[in-house]
């Protein structure tokens, strides 16, 4: 029986999310498996993966063949370079112990980039959010001294209309003045 590692589709329209199964060959993507050892979601930034590592490790060791989405997932998790170890195990080029060493050395050079990476992500977005607001005060001082060169216009407008409306006012009352003036 041929085995196989591969995904097991899940979810629902354009938001897929996979089981990493141990399946039969023959067997139907969605269909029977033997066992399930974790899952996988790439809906998230970055895809979030769940995994059975010994199960995942003592499967690839029994000569399960792997789907190539699924190697490049269990690449990344660790398992084809604890595989390698153990083969350098076995052929006797170094202990155990310093396989575990160079494993770990591994898995903790991994984890410190991937905390690099985030902490860069999250710079990035904290450096876009304040571009953004200093962009929008930018907009709104324009928009402000916009309106208050309106707001001036306006008021110089209205100044400007009630100026000669107080000139035909006072000009009838200084002729008044004047026949009375006149009239005496």
């Amino acid at each position: 029986m041929a085995t196989r590692i591969r995904l097991q589709r899940h979810g629902r329209k354009s938001y897929a999310f996979y089981s990493i199964v141990i399946a039969d060959s023959r067997a139907p993507r969605d269909g029977k498996f033997i066992e399930k050892i974790g899952t996988y979601n790439p809906n998230t930034n970055p895809a979030t993966v769940d995994l059975n590592f010994d199960a995942a490790l003592a499967w690839v060791l029994k000569g399960a063949q792997p789907s190539d989405t699924v190697r490049n997932i269990l690449s990344r998790e660790g398992v084809y370079m604890k595989k390698h170890l153990l083969g350098g195990v076995a052929k006797g080029a170094f202990g155990e112990a310093e396989a575990e060493a160079k494993f770990e050395a591994w898995k903790n050079n991994k984890q410190s980039g991937l905390a690099a990476l985030k902490a860069k992500q999250d710079e990035e977005k904290k450096a876009e959010a304040k571009a953004r607001l200093e962009a929008e005060k930018k907009i709104n001082e324009v928009k402000a001294k916009a309106l208050a060169e309106k707001k001036a216009a306006e008021a110089a407008e209205k100044a400007a209309a009630e100026a000669p409306a107080e000139e035909a006012t006072e000009a009838p009352a200084e002729e008044a003045a004047a026949t009375e003036a006149a009239a005496e």
